[in-house]
């Protein structure tokens, strides 16, 4: 009942300013722009621009222009290896800093490596592999300074669970790890390819709040695993069975204590003391160290506790014999390898553009793609499984003072040293040390904040990412990662399929026009109606839009009759969302304008885009609707229209 009041209110101070303005003549009008009509354009200029902006949104020959052929070339050698570009201002002082760090995240990333290559169902050595070779060449092509690199929790389940689903490991390891280099190439192929022909863009298609809802879920299931189950009705299942037979206290003992000693470590570091960062770095290798040596001296694993018992000693053999390239294995290792190179890419992306954005530098996404591809193709043929950026090592790396990605370098000759001289001490680590150690990393992939914030922003995102959740946790990583990217792509259609409109109306004292909705003070305009639509319209929308905006004009048409207040004369669409319309667009727009005709209305556009002009030019719907209802703004065609409306009762 109020807002019909102060909806009628509204109208009687419009009718007043309304029936002043109409005793003005013609000549004491203000002056009404016209809308210019861009001047055509040539057509391979146009699609040039359209690939230009596509691809090349970030101008990346902009460096290049106006250079000696010489430095072109010197340009071209720093793009492809920008190492030779911060490396020549490289100094001792940042040098400490690197050094610090690089043995910060290799201190962390041993114990890591060798649980992550049990969760690809791998042998302990291809873990450290991975933290060898991979950081060595991301380092000379990478252009993040603060991306550690080396294998992460989420690509090692999804591979070892792919794989899987392929080759048993235990029947035949064999040709499980040459499909797992297989799929490694391949993920690297999928990588550099996107980079090279810059369609990084094609990542972005996995919005954030599916990528959130699925390392949630994978975090649970990496949990799981740890339990030797995927899901939680298999592992409610075997604790059951396992009760009636006994649990092995010692293992339990090993597991619960040292979990508990490197959650405390994280909690001790906490947001407001980042200082002691390299508390929960060196947790693990604390842990390793101080429960290998318990297992030794009690020798628990003649007790039924489980242990790591052999790490191959030396650096990488070669692969590349080892890797399908033809065979029934083939479609299986490029299958799994794109996928496994899509989700690598996007973690290490998101990454990569958080910390650049933290120290205020520009990071090439397309370069990353490139480096990351090339990183990977060379590892496959190293003996090493798929590695990118992780979130958890290259905090560390920030937080200990990284300068450039020579940490990285520095984190690569510890673990040479590693696998050259220590490997030997790890055989009697725990199975149930490793597992603890995944489990303190996975717990930070569960981010309640950032659900919480997706709720409250979009219900649609939430809906997304609970979905990819609960995919994950009671089905499978693919499930859940099918349907994340199918409630996104449903996200999209509908937006695209069902653009926003709505009804403007004017603020008062001003010459502005806006949602009636978002300012309930904004009043209509007497016998006009002002409708906004919020997108582009195509083909998959147009019918719609021409739907909606008559439903508008039959409501307000109703509300006047209640009222009995004179109806609508003229329908503007303030069409400046509006960036493009195509050939069904310009179709809805003529429809509407016959339905409008013979309801006596009359259409009027207002602030078309340079776009949206030259294809209404180029249809000729200007000399349908004339040449006069096109106006450079709201007010203008108000200011127009007003007056020439009969507004007696």
């Amino acid at each position: 009942m109020s807002h019909r009041v102060a909806d009628e209110l509204g109208y009687k101070d419009m009718d007043n300013i309304s029936a002043a303005s109409s005793r003005h003549n013609s000549e004491n009008l203000p002056y009404v722009h016209k809308v210019g009509v861009p001047p055509k354009q040539n057509l391979l200029k146009e699609i040039a621009g359209t690939v230009k902006e596509t691809f090349f949104a970030d101008d990346p020959l902009r460096q290049f222009k106006d250079q000696p052929r010489s430095r072109k070339l010197v340009l071209v050698f720093q793009a492809l290896f920008p190492i030779f570009e911060w490396g020549r201002n490289y100094s001792l002082s940042k040098f400490k800093g690197d050094l610090i760090a690089g043995l910060t995240i290799a201190s962390l990333c041993i114990p890591q490596d060798i649980g992550y290559a049990k969760l690809a169902n791998l042998d302990p050595q291809y873990g450290l592999y991975s933290s060898f070779v991979p950081p060595l060449i991301y380092a000379f092509m990478g252009s993040s300074r603060d991306i550690a690199i080396g294998p992460v929790a989420v690509v090692s389940l999804l591979l070892g669970t792919l794989l899987q689903n392929e080759i048993d490991p235990s029947e035949n390891p064999v040709d499980y790890l040459r499909l797992a280099f297989t799929a490694t190439f391949f993920a690297g192929i999928t990588q550099f390819t996107l980079g090279f022909f810059r369609l990084g863009f094609l990542i972005d298609f996995l919005s954030h709040a599916a990528i959130v809802g699925f390392m949630a879920g994978a975090a649970i299931t990496i949990a799981l695993q740890q339990l030797k189950e995927t899901d939680i009705v298999s592992v409610m299942r075997s604790a059951w069975s396992a009760a009636h037979h006994g649990w092995n206290w010692e293992t339990i003992l090993i597991g619960m204590s040292f979990l508990a000693f490197l959650l405390v470590a994280k909690y001790i570091q906490g947001k407001k003391k980042k200082k002691l960062f390299w508390v929960p770095a060196i947790a693990p290798l604390i842990s390793v160290v101080l429960s290998t040596f318990f297992v030794y001296i009690t020798r628990a694993d003649k007790h039924g506790v489980q242990i790591v018992k052999h790490i191959r000693r030396g650096i990488n053999p070669s692969s590349l014999n080892e890797i399908f390239f033809s065979g029934e294995y083939l479609a299986q290792g490029f299958r799994i390898g794109v996928l496994a190179g899509m989700i690598a890419l996007t973690e290490a992306v998101a990454i990569g553009r958080t910390f650049a954005s933290m120290k205020d530098y520009q990071l090439d996404g397309n370069k990353e793609m490139v480096a990351l591809g090339t990183m990977n193709v060379v590892s496959s043929m190293t003996s090493c499984y798929v590695a990118t950026g992780s979130f958890s090592r290259s905090a560390v790396n920030y937080m200990a003072g990284c300068n450039t990605a020579a940490s990285n370098i520095v984190m690569s000759s510890v673990v040479l040293l590693t696998l050259e001289l220590i490997t030997p001490l790890f055989k009697y680590t725990p199975n149930a040390i490793l597992a603890s150690i995944i489990i303190s990393v996975v717990i930070s992939l569960v981010d309640i904040e950032a659900m919480t914030l997706i709720w409250k922003i979009d219900k649609f995102d939430f809906v997304a990412c609970m979905g990819a959740f609960f995919g994950v946790v009671f089905s499978s990583v693919e499930i859940g990662l099918l349907i994340a990217v199918s409630i996104s792509f449903a996200k999209i259609l509908l937006q695209v399929t069902r653009p926003r409109t709505a009804v403007l109306g004017k603020i008062p004292r001003t010459t502005v026009y806006r949602n009636i909705l978002q300012y309930p003070a904004a009043t209509k305009v007497p016998g006009i109606l002002i409708v906004r639509v919020d997108s582009a319209i195509y083909f998959s929308n147009s019918n719609y839009v021409k739907e909606r905006i008559l439903r508008w004009l039959a409501d307000e048409e109703e509300q006047l009759k209640e009222s009995s207040r004179p109806g609508v004369q003229y329908l503007i669409v303030e069409m400046s969302p509006v960036t493009d319309i195509d050939t069904s667009g310009i179709h809805a727009m003529e429809e509407l304008f016959r339905s409008l005709e013979k309801r006596d209305v009359k259409l009027v556009l207002a602030n078309p885009g340079p776009v949206v002009v030259d294809k209404l030019h180029a249809s000729k719907f200007h000399e349908m609707i004339g040449e006069d209802r096109i106006f450079l703004t709201v007010e203008d065609a108000i200011v127009t229209c007003a007056p020439k409306m009969d507004l007696e009762p």
